[in-house]
């Protein structure tokens, strides 16, 4: 995981508490970031994930 790049690409798109599971998808396919690193970063910096679209987060 590049956590750089991911702390870069959240701060560029003012995500820092939570974050829909959309935009997630959104900014791994623009960012060419693997999805999996993105939760990776979600999960080890608190950043809650909201919206998924298979309902698994609330």
């Amino acid at each position: 995981m590049d956590e750089k790049k991911i702390e870069k690409v959240f701060a560029d798109e003012k995500i820092a508490k939570t974050i829909t599971c959309p935009k997630a998808f959104a900014i791994a396919e623009k960012y060419k970031i693997p999805k999996s690193d993105i939760s990776e970063y979600c999960n080890t910096h608190g950043i809650k994930i909201h919206a998924c679209q298979l309902g698994c987060f609330k």
